[in-house]
């Protein structure tokens, strides 16, 4: 009987093979934690009587969730990181750098066969590298820092076929909001999504990311894909490790195999207060919207930025609408101002802000007014989520965003 490639991974990192439902004991190969979990697990690190982390090259910690910090108390825990990293001698990406799921894969440091784990639900966006990322607890990342080992329940592995190709500015955001609707919030509870077919491998990088990042969205443990040649020479721009692919044998056992033919796919919005209230974008057409945000670590990559600001290039955002958007990483935030892109973002009306989680975490950075509506290429639209319980929070692509920007409503992309 023929393996997954989850299975492959934790039974190569584990030492015995590994199949659903077994209980493994496995070694990790990078450890990650954000500024909203890192000082709980400092904390738990020091009641566990921790010492040294197992392997310093092996630990990161990132501040990007406040960053620049909002307040005292938060500048607090961000000094705690930085004395902690600076005593462990591990890396910290301090304010400015970007956010944690961009970092990591261009630190180089992750990739075909690798598992990773991290202290934030959205470490399942480097599935599309083709590793294990999985979120984990603040409690289990100091046992990880410590140990450099983590216990798994093998998951079950859904895969999701897609066929066809993607319509005229419809995309990766498209198509994963379009599958969380059709499975459910909960549809995949603790198994792998396992992305495929000619849609999904014709999906840059970039896309791929955008997909594997909201597997958590439908309850998945991880997301995951197959290498290609796209995936090896994106890595090659970080790193100069050569990685062997893992591909499921063609025997190996799925929980569901799932198919869909999304030629026809229309652009697709998540209505509040669910990421799975997914309708496609004429439902919700003419809504009007007070703010606009295109970042994070769903949309917030060079791609997305591009298909932005190929829409609103010598246009004006509506002047009831505000127009927030965050680079996900400093690397990004550089080559978009290089190739102009920031350039024409902000002459459209945009406020560009540090590279980070920005107005998604709900703590600074664009925090609605109570009755707003807010469409966002972010990832979660739950009550309270961007720091306002009464505001109405729309998820879309990029380019839906930023066509919404334009009419002060929500729009269809392919009308602009």
């Amino acid at each position: 009987m023929g393996q997954t490639i989850i299975e492959k991974i934790l039974s190569s990192h584990s030492g015995q093979t590994a199949r659903a439902g077994d209980i493994v004991v496995a070694e990790v190969d990078l450890v990650m934690g954000q500024d909203g979990t890192s000082p709980l697990a400092i904390r738990a690190f020091n009641d566990m009587g921790g010492e040294r982390v197992f392997n310093p090259e092996k630990v990161a910690m990132v501040i990007d969730h406040s960053a620049p910090s909002p307040n005292e108390g938060v500048s607090a825990l961000h000094k705690l990181m930085r004395e902690f990293a600076w005593e462990k001698n591990i890396k910290l990406y301090d304010i400015g750098e970007g956010v944690c799921h961009q970092l990591m894969p261009e630190s180089g440091k992750v990739g075909p066969g690798k598992l990773v784990v991290g202290a934030d639900s959205h470490t399942c966006t480097y599935g599309a590298l083709n590793a294990f990322s999985t979120g984990v607890g603040s409690t289990d990342l100091a046992g990880a820092m410590i140990s450099g080992k983590m216990w798994f329940k093998v998951p079950e592995t859904i895969k999701f076929v897609c066929h066809g190709e993607l319509p005229y500015r419809v995309y990766a955001k498209d198509l994963i909001l379009y599958l969380i609707g059709n499975v459910t919030a909960d549809g995949a509870t603790y198994k792998a999504a396992e992305y495929t077919g000619e849609a999904v491998k014709a999906l840059s990088v970039e896309g791929r990311m955008t997909m594997a990042n909201m597997a958590i969205e439908m309850g998945a443990k991880a997301g995951l894909m197959e290498a290609d040649e796209k995936t090896l020479q994106w890595l090659a721009n970080f790193t100069n490790e050569k990685f062997t692919p893992v591909a499921p044998d063609s025997d190996a056992v799925y929980a569901d195999i799932k198919e869909y033919d999304v030629s026809n796919l229309e652009p697709q919005v998540a209505m509040p207060h669910r990421v799975d209230n997914v309708t496609s974008v004429g439902s919700v057409a003419g809504t009007p919207i007070q703010q606009a945000v295109i970042g994070t670590c769903t949309n917030g990559r060079l791609e997305d930025l591009k298909i932005a600001a190929s829409i609103l290039k010598g246009k004006k955002i509506n002047p009831k609408v505000r127009l927030i958007v965050a680079p996900a990483s400093k690397r990004i935030y550089i080559e978009a101002m290089n190739q102009g892109i920031i350039q024409t973002l902000v002459e459209s009306g945009a406020a560009v802000v540090t590279p980070g989680c920005g107005p998604c975490v709900g703590t600074h950075n664009g925090i609605p007014s109570d009755g707003e509506n807010v469409i966002s290429t972010a990832n979660r639209n739950f009550k309270g989520r961007m720091g306002n319980s009464s505001a109405q929070i729309y998820l879309a692509s990029p380019a839906t965003v930023a066509a919404s920007a334009l009419a002060g409503e929500i729009a269809d992309p392919r009308e602009v």
